[in-house]
């Protein structure tokens, strides 16, 4: 049997690899998504403060800091049982939603839209954020850096920090906003609305008008499909979003399966371990792990962009829902199950995000002074949950009396998507590979399409279970000769 690998895997956050297997006669017997970190940030926390927590998961990852930050805070309302003041909420909720806006713009114009923008087959030295700058000229790439830096302008003004912010606090947040403040924040978020807008006219004039490599196709072809079920957070109105509200899930074939508070969410999900991974498998546990496969039977879902708006009955602003319409309309309507859709989708919640930055900061409550409520009980346990850009993100903490951490558990967007992410590389390397194809680069690039759409994050996402990680350490002489080597849990 011949191994091919893709090693590093590459426009993501952290480090993986692909190994694909070939038969005798050429085709695809299996391939495998391989996370070969182990960073156990759950283990670090043990025995801290549980306040700490906004500002130590923030440092997981310099990717989306402010994901960790917002979940950690709702996490220690819980904790400390303390419901925050309306401005509190609102303030979170539209920082939250600048970094959104912000994040999203990232992943599309240097992670997953080189593929597109500058073609599946370009060099690889061209297939970056600075073919796509060559690509579409100067003019854009201003637009996109203008993007990114107000938001990061925005997020350190609020948050403290343009990168792992110190704001949250359980019962609210460390400092309000000024009105001189608020003025800006409206302005830069009018401003990026009409970016939102552009990003999806770019996505209409450069992938579906295509006609080089026919996107629409290759979005639409069996490849990239999947049909699993589909989480993502809802309001009352069953609208997405994206700070708070309840976890919904549905169907491959778009009915409701389970809504749930956060706080719910162990009778829902369970994970499982796979011995060539670190990172965790969670699945439904009401339906069962049946294993990496599709279906209605399958406890594997999604957590995605498009699975947010699959499980979601629409968008809660208006330009958002006319972009959520005519996705749906254009790919055949509800629910989508092409996996390249997602960055469609993402860039759906990319204009959400900013009119929703927008609709708070023009509400009256977000300048108030009430923006915290000191806690008064014992700490105990809680649990809390945003949407990350990724997927679902639930913190869960246990103190004891003092509010030292005895219990942690995270499960963020990537470790939800693990095994579609798995399923999905494997399907596309089956279709895209066959006995006598040509091996080249750019074939091998189309299968990392496959994951680079889930927009992976594994700096936070990699855990084993129970904890033993193996490790291999040579000690060579001068010359590189091995004098003796040592190991632990290593066959």
């Amino acid at each position: 049997m011949k191994r091919i690998s893709i090693d590093p895997i590459t426009r993501l956050e952290g480090h993986g690899k692909i190994d694909i297997f070939l038969d005798d006669e050429g085709d695809v017997a299996n391939a495998y998504l391989q996370i070969p970190e182990l960073r156990g940030f759950e283990k670090f926390c043990l025995g801290r403060l549980a306040e700490d927590m906004p500002n130590l998961t923030n440092r997981i990852c310099g990717v989306c800091p402010e994901a960790h930050h917002m979940a950690a805070t709702k996490t220690l309302d819980a904790v400390f049982h303390v419901d925050p003041p309306p401005t509190a909420k609102k303030l979170r909720e539209m920082f939250y939603n600048i970094f959104f806006a912000t994040d999203h713009t990232t992943h599309f114009y240097a992670l997953g839209g080189p593929d597109f923008v500058v073609g599946p087959d370009a060099p690889p030295a061209e297939r970056n954020i600075l073919g796509v700058v060559a690509k579409v000229g100067m003019d854009i790439a201003g637009k996109v850096l203008k993007m990114r830096h107000d938001g990061h302008h925005l997020i350190k003004m609020i948050g403290g920090r343009p990168v792992h912010p110190n704001w949250g606090l359980p019962g609210g947040v460390s400092r309000g906003i000024t009105e001189e403040q608020r003025q800006e924040i409206e302005a830069l978020g009018r401003d990026a609305i009409e970016f939102g807008k552009f990003s999806l006219q770019l996505f209409e004039d450069v992938v579906l008008k295509d006609t080089k490599y026919k996107y629409v196709d290759i979005i639409l072809s069996d490849a990239y499909t999947h049909r699993t079920y589909n989480m993502g957070m809802v309001d009352e109105n069953n609208r997405s979003n994206f700070y708070d509200g309840k976890i919904r899930v549905t169907s491959p074939d778009g009915s409701e399966h389970a809504k749930y508070d956060c706080a719910d969410y162990r009778e829902y999900v369970a994970e499982r371990v796979e011995p060539w991974s670190y990172l965790k498998f969670p699945y439904l546990k009401k339906i069962g792990w049946k294993g990496f496969v599709d279906g209605e039977d399958s406890g594997v879902y999604k957590a995605t962009p498009l699975s947010r708006c699959n499980a979601a009955d629409g968008m809660a602003t208006p330009l958002a829902q006319e972009a959520y319409e005519k996705m749906y309309n254009t790919l055949g309507g509800k629910p989508v199950n092409h996996t390249l859709a997602t960055h469609w989708a993402r860039l759906v919640e990319l204009l959400y995000s900013a009119e929703r930055w927008v609709e708070l900061a023009t509400d009256p409550e977000i300048t108030g002074e009430d923006y915290r409520v000191l806690p008064t009980e014992m700490p105990t346990e809680g649990v809390g949950s945003v949407e990350a850009p990724r997927g679902t993100l639930t913190h869960h903490y246990a103190t004891d009396e003092r509010g030292i951490l005895t219990k942690v558990n995270l499960i963020v967007g990537t470790t939800n998507n693990n095994a579609p992410i798995c399923m999905s590389v494997k399907k596309a390397a089956q279709g895209l590979i066959k006995k006598g194809t040509v091996l080249k680069e750019s074939l091998l690039n189309m299968v990392e399409m496959a994951f680079r759409a889930y927009d992976p994050c594994f700096g936070c996402a990699t855990h084993s279970l129970p904890g033993q990680m193996p490790l291999e350490v040579r000690i060579r002489k001068p010359d590189g000769q091995i004098v003796e080597r040592l190991s632990q849990y290593i066959d």
